[in-house]
């Protein structure tokens, strides 16, 4: 039962809920892609609007003007931008005769990166709380006619936590580095097989032997005008692969980006001899604490080994010198396992509203995600790693 002191709200917007009330729910968390500002970017640039299917519907939860709990939330009328393959379900709902969109997701859109969850303030009764935002969930897809509501890339503690509120826990696979106390780039070197060394020293020198190198330069320092060549970097890359390219954020995101998330952003900067010309290329990272999280990258012009630099390895020195933990470098190929990164499993959970559905969802999940596992481990044993001394 909701206490009498509650009130429940749906937000179109997420200007509509003032930034520090937000912000002290979301900034103690690991993750920076559920604050305010990140949030407010994606929907005021027109990346995370209604034209582009992302419809934003916030739910929150309030105790007079005190803001309790909240959950970034969006109405999708497709799957495109959340990096979490459902397709498959979509035409198991259309073997039933049902409607798979549009859907309810949380997440933060275009974001492949673990740590979603509910909000909540300190000290507030976070069983109870959920319960109240998962029963207002279900009746807003009923009432709205979407086929269920998934959250993604969610917290490893927070998924424990709602399977047993009735949500079906689906496994996919992520990339990570963890950083195990490492001194300097030599020492991260030195957990490679020799073999993969020489191949990561081959490829620095052969960028080295181009005359380029690539500095990492916190938001705060970089020029102003990097930001909307950042775009151009990130249309680049995305235009390469066509109908197949991730192209969702607009070049208002990247120009706003100064005034509002600069000092959680890092930059690799590539450039020939003289560094006050144009960049040959650049990396956008973001990092918060002691993690650090690869985004976007893009060049000028076909550098050989510019991108394992400018998104691996100076990002990775740079994580080393600055005490980063780890290092997440989003969603990608399985070229991160040559870098050091392993496949670790990250999760996303479902509750479609038609029982029929959920039955099927079910009866299966347990076998696909001993599949995934198998995947990961799989993929694992192609780690480069230097074998132990028997």
């Amino acid at each position: 039962m909701q206490p009498s002191s509650q009130k429940i709200l749906w937000i179109n917007q997420i200007s509509e809920i003032d930034r520090e009330a937000w912000d002290a729910l979301a900034q103690p968390l690991k993750t920076p892609f559920l604050e305010w500002d990140w949030l407010w970017l994606m929907e005021a640039s027109g990346s995370a609007a209604a034209r582009t299917g992302w419809i934003p519907r916030h739910l929150s939860v309030w105790s007079g003007s005190e803001l309790l709990a909240a959950a970034p939330l969006y109405i999708k009328t497709h799957s495109a931008g959340e990096f979490v393959f459902d397709q498959a379900w979509a035409e198991v709902a259309g073997r039933l005769g049902l409607d798979y969109y549009p859907k309810l997701v949380g997440m933060s859109p275009f974001t492949p990166l673990i740590g979603y969850r509910f909000l909540m303030a300190p000290g507030v009764d976070e069983t109870q709380l959920t319960g109240l935002m998962l029963e207002e969930i279900e009746r807003y897809c009923r009432r709205q006619r979407l086929s269920g509501a998934s959250f993604l890339f969610t917290d490893p503690q927070w998924a424990e936590f709602m399977e047993a509120q009735g949500y079906t826990r689906w496994v996919h696979p992520s990339f990570s580095w963890i950083n195990s106390g490492l001194r300097d780039f030599d020492d991260y070197l030195s957990g490679f097989s020799a073999n993969q060394r020489r191949n990561i020293r081959r490829e620095r020198l052969g960028l080295e032997r181009q005359g380029v190198t690539v500095r990492m330069i916190p938001g705060d320092e970089l020029p102003p005008q990097h930001y909307s060549r950042m775009y151009g970097f990130y249309a680049r890359t995305n235009d390469k692969f066509g109908p197949w390219g991730c192209k969702y954020l607009t070049r208002d995101f990247f120009s706003a980006l100064p005034g509002r998330f600069r000092h959680r952003l890092l930059f690799g900067v590539a450039s020939g001899e003289d560094p006050r010309e144009r960049p040959l290329g650049m990396s956008l990272c973001v990092t918060k604490g002691d993690q650090l999280y690869g985004r976007y990258w893009g060049g000028r012009a076909d550098v050989e080994f510019l991108h394992f630099d400018a998104c691996y390895y100076r990002p990775i020195e740079w994580a080393i010198s600055h005490g980063i933990r780890h290092f997440d470098p989003g969603a990608g190929g399985p070229h991160k396992l040559r870098r050091g990164f392993r496949v670790v499993p990250n999760s996303s959970l479902h509750r479609f509203a038609d029982a029929r559905l959920r039955q099927v969802m079910d009866r299966h999940i347990g076998a696909i995600n001993r599949l995934e596992h198998h995947e990961i481990s799989a993929l694992n044993s192609e780690l480069p790693l230097r074998l132990a001394p028997s």
